[in-house]
């Protein structure tokens, strides 16, 4: 999702198909795993691409969408460790920053889409069951599953569950 051309594609694909875009979750991801002091500038840039110019992408055509529609709701997913300090792991310089740039566009988005009944709102797990886990930190331990983290993003949808939420940031801590 980080090419533009390709997010065109989807939104044109998604407004033929069903007339109209009412939730949107940003969840492509990726890691590179890479001391900051040994960090290239491609490796840097192909995160940031992956995670903070891809969400930025989708949530310019879903709102753009939404706010003909004077209705949509946007749920993006940061990180715990785009957030808290203790949650940041060595080597993944690029992957924090691009999960707080999430955090902050998600800030930003929930009060310029008030005036057009879009919520916004953003989600900060911390390790989750996934592929993406088990090979960027094998050694780390999940603390929720996809299916969990999916219940929670159906609450925060709803209209009459998750209004309150616009403009937050929801961590995600367990304690398995």
């Amino acid at each position: 999702m980080a090419l533009e051309e390709d997010v065109l594609h989807l939104f044109e694909a998604a407004s033929e198909r069903f007339g109209r875009v009412d939730v949107l979750v940003n969840c492509a991801g990726m890691v590179a795993v890479q001391p900051f002091i040994e960090m290239d500038s491609s490796t840097w840039d192909r995160v940031l691409a992956v995670n903070l110019r891809g969400t930025f992408l989708c949530c310019r055509e879903a709102f753009r969408m939404m706010a003909i529609q004077q209705h949509g709701v946007i749920v993006n997913i940061s990180s715990l460790s785009g957030v808290k300090g203790v949650e940041k792991f060595p080597g993944m310089s690029a992957y924090n920053v691009s999960k707080s740039g999430i955090t902050g566009l998600t800030e930003i988005l929930a009060v310029e889409g008030k005036p057009y009944n879009i919520r916004v709102c953003a989600v900060s797990p911390g390790a989750i069951d996934t592929e993406m886990l088990h090979q960027a930190a094998p050694h780390l331990r999940a603390g929720m599953t996809p299916d969990e983290l999916a219940k929670i993003l159906l609450f925060l949808a709803d209209d009459e569950s998750g209004r309150m939420f616009s403009g937050s940031n929801i961590e995600l801590f367990t304690n398995g």
